[in-house]
């Protein structure tokens, strides 16, 4: 059984709880690791050695972070299929979504590499006579990220780049589901030549996420998982005085006007509720038809789920994996049930789907006829399930969304710019797509939604991200009038 222990100070260390997690492979069903779960007296050891390599680590030049940077950068885009193959084994999503998370995790290592440019601050000379102010943005010390099964990869580099570029130290806190894939990236990280100390691993659960959030010395939290968790880690950190950001759960809304192209439609409803199984907090989860568009859309978007293949995530073949867990594909195929049970109308049942073998897969479903009032359409479901709700008017859809205490992300197909428009100023969510699914931003911009999808005040890498791991100090001086110094100045001197 292969062991994944923590990595602190450069070095491996096995837990001193003695406990351990299963790590399984999801598309057979078999335990393929065992993983290291701290205890606290682990997680008082990595940011220890956070908190030594910090004084060390904030006075090292912006060059040389820069430099190291770099080399990181291009570690893992040598080793993307080798993080790849990682992702997919222990957390079952299909190869070329695993290549796309390592893509977009690329994408905040490239920004951070900016990060000379980002940490300029400002200056005004002569704010008063003899006095000059000027401003500078400055590492916090020890930060954290708690990190979701669902991107292993990607998420952690939302904010491992920005948080050690702008002179931070880190603990990493992964999944314990599939750790196998950012245990890979922090020994890259090491291999580019960043010092001991500067970025940890501690694997676990409820006992290393608490000590983390009560520990004095670790000063931020960034956090991404579902909203209940993201209340408790913002309310438990900022009560300890910690900077928290927490990106919560979604309702992901698709809203398609009669004059959408319906193929576009279609495929885009397709790939943004199935891919990756519907495990993203990204995923389209509600179909919104406004007026005559439904019955036709939903048959574009039934012709291509038949034709969608649903297997291994190391079949070049497969379009779909498993769910990650047996429990957790149970708990989603029961969301199918109720809303059969509540009225809707189940037009493709992934229940009736068989496969060969004990993997936890689950093929799509489509439901028609959901209403707000059933659980499937108010429980974030986070697998391959998408719920159809039909609407008279574009006014019916958009109060929809704005009564939704979620605000991720949501989309619009039309064809029509001032209704596009209207849209994108009128939503409520972080995030709005206009003919794209899945508007997840570029890393030279930050991600993060409205509502009860965001607690705290910042949102994730980009501009925000190094504003978060920053905190500001302006200093203002004065210097001797130079009419009483005692300086040959070589001209005459003037007030």
């Amino acid at each position: 059984m292969r062991q994944i222990h923590h990595l602190i100070n450069g070095v491996t260390v096995e837990a001193g709880s003695g406990r351990t997690g299963p790590v399984y492979d999801p598309a057979t069903g078999d335990q393929t690791g065992e993983v290291a779960l701290a205890s606290e007296a682990d997680v008082n050891t990595a940011v220890a050695a956070a908190a030594a390599a910090f004084d060390e680590w904030r006075h090292v030049s912006i060059a040389r972070r820069t430099k190291l940077m770099y080399a990181f950068r291009n570690l893992v885009e040598a080793n993307g299929e080798e993080i790849a193959a990682r992702l997919t084994a222990e957390h079952g999503k299909v190869l070329s979504d695993a290549m796309g998370e390592v893509s977009r995790g690329l994408e905040n290592i490239e920004y951070a590499c900016g990060i000379a440019e980002l940490l300029k601050g400002e200056y005004s000379s002569n704010a008063s006579t003899g006095v000059d102010v000027h401003s500078v943005r400055q590492p916090l010390g020890v930060v954290a990220g708690i990190t979701p099964f669902n991107f292993p990869a990607m998420v952690p580099l939302w904010t491992i780049p920005n948080a050690i570029a702008a002179g931070n130290t880190y603990v990493l806190k992964p999944s314990e589901r599939d750790p196998s894939a950012p245990r890979f990236i922090v020994e890259l990280f090491h291999e580019a030549g960043f010092p001991d100390g500067v970025l940890n691993v501690v694997n676990g659960d409820k006992v290393a996420v608490d000590r983390l959030l009560h520990h004095p010395h670790v000063q931020a939290i960034s956090f991404v998982g579902s909203t209940p968790i993201a209340k408790y880690i913002y309310q438990t950190g900022t009560a300890n005085g910690k900077r928290v950001q927490a990106l919560a759960g979604a309702k992901n809304h698709m809203v398609v006007l009669p004059d959408a192209d319906i193929g576009l439609a279609a495929d885009a409803a397709v790939s943004a509720a199935f891919g990756s199984a519907g495990e993203r907090c990204m995923a389209i989860s509600v179909l919104v038809t406004v007026g005559d568009v439904a019955d036709p859309l939903i048959e574009a978007v039934t012709e291509r789920m038949a034709k969608l293949k649903v297997g291994d995530g190391t079949d070049p073949r497969s379009e779909m994996g498993p769910l990650i867990t047996r429990e957790h594909r149970d708990r989603v195929a029961d969301y199918i049930g109720q809303g059969a049970e509540a009225g809707a109308s189940v037009v493709v049942d992934g229940r009736t789907t068989e496969f060969d073998g004990d993997g936890f897969f689950l093929a799509p479903s489509l439901i028609d006829n959901v209403t707000t009032e059933m659980t499937v359409y108010q429980d974030e479901i986070f697998g391959p399930v998408l719920s159809v709700v039909r609407v008279d008017s574009y006014t019916d859809a958009l109060k929809m969304i704005q009564d939704n205490h979620w605000g991720n992300g949501t989309a619009i197909f039309t064809r029509d710019g001032g209704a596009a428009r209207a849209f994108q100023e009128e939503v409520e969510a972080g995030m709005v797509g206009v003919n794209v699914p899945i508007p997840v931003p570029v890393g030279y911009h930050s991600f993060g939604g409205w509502n009860d999808s965001l607690f705290g005040d910042t949102t994730m890498y980009g501009p925000e991200g190094v504003k978060f791991f920053t905190r500001p100090k302006v200093i203002t001086s004065r210097w001797p009038d130079p009419g009483t110094s005692s300086v040959d100045l070589g001209f005459p001197r003037t007030h």
